[in-house]
């Protein structure tokens, strides 16, 4: 066998043993995601001093629920503290954002990613873009952002 050959069929076993690691590490674990069921566990908070824009990291509860899921249509259902809500769902190759848009200014990003966190859990990250001049116990008045993991449920 001339050398010539000895590479191409080495070229081909490196490419064909490189294909099914490719396939497990591209499988889209949010395509056909119909549900999410999400809890972050800590968030950074931003705020501004003296000029200085500055963030406090820490723990964090919080729960988001995503339904009716449709990313050919590009709509989704989100059950927050204050009820349901529709959202913009957008597929982008191996990610889906979540959007939701308030009519008085805020915007709110879930962005969920392909990758597991641990078995059966995906990477998730929920941005909040507020700000207000009063801050109130239990209601967004800052940027925020939180970092958790999502299921995929059935609904």
């Amino acid at each position: 066998m001339s050398t010539r050959n000895c590479l191409v069929i080495l070229g081909l076993l490196v490419l064909g043993s490189r294909g099914g690691l490719a396939q497990e590490a591209g499988v889209n674990r949010v395509a056909g995601a119909k549900g999410l069921k999400c809890v972050f566990q800590l968030v950074a908070i931003g705020t501004w001093s003296n000029g200085s824009a500055h963030a406090d990291v820490k723990p964090s509860e919080l729960r988001v629920v995503f339904n009716s899921i449709n990313t050919d249509e590009g709509t989704a259902g989100s059950v927050g503290q204050f009820g349901r809500s529709d959202i913009i769902a957008k597929l982008s190759g191996n990610i889906l954002h979540l959007i939701e848009s308030f009519r008085d200014g805020p915007v709110y990003m879930t962005t969920v990613f392909s990758a597991e966190s641990r078995p059966g859990k995906l990477k998730a990250v929920h941005t909040r873009h507020e700000y207000t001049d009063v801050s109130v116990p239990g209601f967004t008045s800052s940027p925020e952002q939180y970092y958790g993991e999502c299921e995929v449920s059935e609904r």
